[in-house]
């Protein structure tokens, strides 16, 4: 308790899934966080939520692929609390599954401008902050993808490979400075981003085991808050370039073994609400 005790946090797509479980536990820990959506409605139910369990919550409707907005994300934080100590790149969108030529241009180009663009003006604007006062911690979401490619999942895949290289390319530059520049995996985690599919027409057939693998190996927001909170704590004070990843090779054959016992032992299904949205290809 209290290891961000005096911190002020802010959580880009903090409103929902993982940016909401890790804007609850930097509350918990004792920081003020600040968490940001593009949806005013989600904004507000997430400070109204945090707010009445007696958090220092603030809220802040922007687009991180507008530069302006992200900056005004930032301006709100100083005025409202002073400061801010640690920022979260968190938002995202994972766009449809299938091949990449059947995506349409504007969407494939949706999922570049949030998950690169969002990310680099979040750094911007964070390390301009963070290097005046000779500390913070940024905090770069990874995904899927990041270390390889990904097929039928090209856009958002791509843009996590980015994320990475930009984010070990920021730390090297930025060495000695006193700021910390992480990215952060936290491997398949239940939320919408992988219980809402949007699939191209023709590639439903591809992920007719898709609840299987979320079964074996999804995990709750929650369960990944604790290596997060580490990272923007003191313990991580004077490192950089950290790369955490809690999808181990050891967490994923534990997950096929339980599935494995359990379809051998036919116990019941965990059931998980997965909902495809079939589009047309472009």
């Amino acid at each position: 308790m209290n290891r961000l005790l005096g911190k002020v946090a802010i959580i880009t797509g903090g409103t929902r899934g993982i940016g909401l479980a890790l804007a609850e536990a930097f509350a918990v820990e004792g920081a003020a966080v600040v968490v940001g959506s593009r949806s005013l409605e989600s904004v507000k139910s997430a400070v109204s939520l945090l707010g009445a369990k007696g958090y220092q919550v603030r809220g802040y409707q922007v687009d991180v692929s507008s530069i302006d907005q992200v900056q005004a994300l930032a301006d709100h934080a100083i005025r409202e609390l002073g400061h801010f100590d640690i920022w979260v790149n968190n938002a995202g969108v994972a766009g449809p599954y299938g091949p990449t030529m059947d995506i349409d241009l504007k969407t494939f180009q949706q999922v570049l401008q949030t998950n690169i663009l969002g990310v680099y003006y979040g750094s911007h604007v964070a390390m301009r902050h963070f290097l005046s006062q000779r500390q913070g911690k940024l905090i770069n979401l990874l995904g899927h993808g990041a270390k390889g490619p990904v097929p039928f999942q090209n856009a958002y895949s791509s843009s996590k490979a980015w994320v990475r290289s930009f984010t070990r390319s920021l730390a090297q530059e930025t060495k000695g400075s006193g700021v910390g520049v992480f990215a952060f995996s936290p491997g398949m985690v239940l939320t919408d981003l992988l219980t809402d599919v949007e699939v191209i027409q023709g590639s439903e057939h591809r992920l007719k085991n898709f609840g299987v693998i979320l079964r074996m190996w999804a995990k709750p927001p929650e369960v990944v808050t604790e290596k997060a909170i580490w990272l923007a704590s003191s313990a991580t004070d004077g490192q950089t370039g950290l790369e955490i990843y809690l999808q181990s090779t050891g967490m994923m054959l534990r997950g096929a073994l339980g599935e494995g016992i359990r379809s051998l032992l036919r116990r019941p299904v965990r059931p998980i609400d997965i909902k495809l949205k079939v589009i047309p290809p472009a």
